[in-house]
């Protein structure tokens, strides 16, 4: 039993099975279409929020340094992530990867843990968004109806009309075709890196270096927590992490490194791109680099507008903008984070879109969503099913009542890749690889340990979560995916046909 549940789907029949012409996605998208859809869904609310949450409670300035630590925690990760989609550059990502690898079994937890992550992450960012337009419809002066307002403002029934049409208007965009969704988000992106970098040069302007001092705080202890929101690591070790100080950056790193999430999503696009080998690398590492770049200087920018300590956790940059004189900013600044949003929830949907299709299409899912739409080549029926799913999610459900995006499944993808590029080296050194992780085994098991530090650094709670999921998980896999999984028929039909070369029963 434990040989089939491990068992790997050979590289080569992954890409074959892309070559079928019922469930062959087209082939359009550059390394330039790949890096907008990596900085469209790295760049949310984060770099509006994180940045204050982080300065004022565990970094201060130096805030600024954990979001490079964070960078380089995301670019171990990054760089397996992109050896991988270069080598197999199939719908997935880690779903694919690990199944190549490390077998079917851990595959169908990778795929069944970034489903309900990209699903839930997509409400949350739609709630979120619709936030930012009744702001911005308030100050017009406009309001909509309280009971289509969602259940923020209605404490009975409310249906938030805005989140659930924005989710359904990117399925539609996703459907129609990657280009056009490509397209879209290339305006979006656009207008978002450009509000992004006003604010970045019009807070230039308003730095007072005094805010600097001192740039690493003095370090303050914090005490051990014993209910389930403490991090894990204080439950098991009694050890707290401190704020400020040399520790309390890395503290930061550990909050600020969730703005980062997403760079990974590139990857379940590598099957519709039309030179993966060079251009999944390029779109990944370029990204993340970008990002990086915009989120120091924000950093640097917001704590040098306003002193660390009188932050706003909510809303750091537009209140930093109001302190200054300039109230004017933070209109842009929320114009800035809706339009970010749009973009994140787009791209979230479409990676969760086709790690489905791509578990569809293996048969761990049911094999009706694994067909492409006749004309547009897109995974049309798992797009449009979670499309619908998620819109009434987000329609009925309060900000409040969905839970935080489990980013504990990042994590576990990431040590799963960086795992499995160990594991293809030795098993498979013939593949050819257009791009080669560097220092390989160091770098991924590097990646491995940071990965897994931060993830002893998130809470009890959120473990607890991620256990519940993991076991439903296991349920589904033995009483349908085990028994459905093209590959385990393809090979009981082999044993046949070596067993009974003629057809005779012996």
């Amino acid at each position: 039993m434990a040989s089939t549940l491990f068992r790997t789907k050979k590289v080569e029949q992954s890409i074959l099975d892309t070559e079928e012409p019922e469930h062959a996605l087209r082939k359009s998208l550059s390394s330039l279409d790949l890096t907008v859809f990596g900085v469209g869904v790295i760049i949310g609310t984060g770099i509006f929020v994180l940045t204050g949450a982080a300065a004022k409670n565990t970094a201060g300035p130096a805030v600024s340094l954990a979001f490079v630590a964070a960078g380089v925690v995301c670019a171990l990760a990054a760089l397996c992530y992109a050896e991988f989609a270069s080598t197999v550059p199939v719908a997935g990502s880690a779903y694919t990867f690990s199944y190549a690898s490390l077998g079917e079994l851990p595959a169908w937890i990778i795929g069944w843990d970034l489903v309900l992550e990209l699903a839930l992450g997509t409400a949350v960012v739609a709630v979120g968004w619709s936030g930012y337009i009744h702001s911005l419809l308030d100050n017009a002066g406009w309001q909509l109806p309280a009971v289509l307002s969602g259940r923020d403002t209605n404490p009975g029934f409310g249906f938030d009309i805005l989140a659930a049409a924005l989710v359904l208007v990117l399925t539609a965009i996703l459907v129609l075709g990657m280009k056009l969704s490509a397209r879209v988000t290339s305006v979006v992106v656009a207008i978002k890196v450009a509000v992004v970098l006003v604010v970045i040069i019009a807070g230039a302007f308003f730095i007072n270096s005094s805010n600097y001092h001192p740039f690493i705080p003095k370090s303050q202890p914090v005490a051990a927590g014993g209910n389930l929101k403490a991090p894990l690591i204080q439950l098991m070790f009694g050890w707290a992490p401190s704020n400020f100080g040399v520790m309390g950056i890395f503290t930061a790193a550990s909050v600020v490194f969730f703005a980062f999430i997403g760079f990974d999503v590139v990857a379940t696009a590598a099957e519709e791109t039309r030179n993966p080998q060079r251009d999944v690398p390029r779109g990944i590492l370029g990204s993340l680099i970008i990002c990086t770049a915009l989120y120091v200087a924000v950093s640097i920018v917001v704590t040098g507008m306003q002193k660390y300590s009188a932050l706003s956790v909510d809303a750091p940059l537009a209140d930093a903008f109001k302190a200054t004189g300039h109230p004017w900013y933070a209109g842009l600044i929320s114009f800035g984070a809706a339009i970010g949003l749009t973009t994140v929830c787009m791209i979230l949907l479409l990676g969760q879109s086709r790690i489905f299709f791509a578990m569809s299409r293996d048969g761990l899912l049911p094999r009706f969503f694994s067909h492409t739409h006749p004309r547009f080549r897109t995974p049309y029926r798992p797009t449009i099913l979670l499309g619908v799913v998620i819109a009434v999610v987000a329609g009925f459900t309060s900000l409040s009542e969905l839970a935080e995006l489990v980013n504990i499944g990042t994590l576990f993808a990431f040590i799963v890749v960086a795992i499995s590029v160990i594991i293809l080296r030795r098993t498979r050194p013939d593949l050819p690889r257009s791009f080669r992780t560097p220092m390989v085994p160091f770098l991924p098991i590097l990646s491995v340990l940071a990965s897994l530090w931060l993830m002893l650094n998130l809470p009890a709670e959120t473990w607890l979560r991620f256990a519940i999921w993991m076991v439903i998980g296991f349920v589904v896999y033995f009483l349908y995916s085990r028994s459905h999984s093209r590959l385990g028929r393809n090979e009981e039909t082999t044993v046949e046909e070596v067993t009974h070369p003629n057809g005779n029963t012996p």
